[in-house]
């Protein structure tokens, strides 16, 4: 069984965002594998949307034996039992409780309609690339 890394940005700017992602690290140990190491907590404005609720950003590596497309399913039923009910389309944003990009990971790269990795937009969010240097520098 192929073992991979996988890099998972979290965010969250509404309810209690810090509550809100520490259950999602409770569910991503549980549906996609150990966490080996995360980021501290940043908050941040939102990006690419107004609003008035900061996010809460953070970073993790995780350890698991799932192919991409079976992380990006157990990560988007994670922000379904969290409580996200809407997902961002063509570049239009709102507001959520929780958010988990698959910002990279060690099987390669993937070009699919609906998964890109790595995810294209990550060089351009300080709110990624902040924690993400952090969690490389603790590997």
């Amino acid at each position: 069984m192929d073992c991979y890394r996988v890099m998972l940005g979290l965010g969250s700017n509404l309810g209690h965002r810090q509550q809100l992602i520490l259950q999602a690290y409770d569910e991503i140990e549980r549906l996609v594998g150990p966490i080996v190491v995360r980021s501290a907590f940043y908050e941040t404005a939102p990006w690419g949307f107004q609003s008035e609720h900061p996010f809460l950003n953070t970073v993790v590596c995780v350890e698991t034996s799932l192919a991409p497309r079976e992380v990006l399913r157990k990560t988007q039923e994670i922000e379904r039992l969290l409580g996200r009910r809407q997902k961002s389309v063509d570049g239009i944003y709102h507001d959520r409780p929780i958010d988990i990009d698959i910002l990279c990971m060690t099987c390669g790269v993937v070009h699919e309609p609906d998964l890109q990795i790595p995810h294209p937009l990550a060089l351009q969010r300080d709110f990624v690339l902040r924690p993400l240097i952090e969690v490389f520098l603790q590997q």
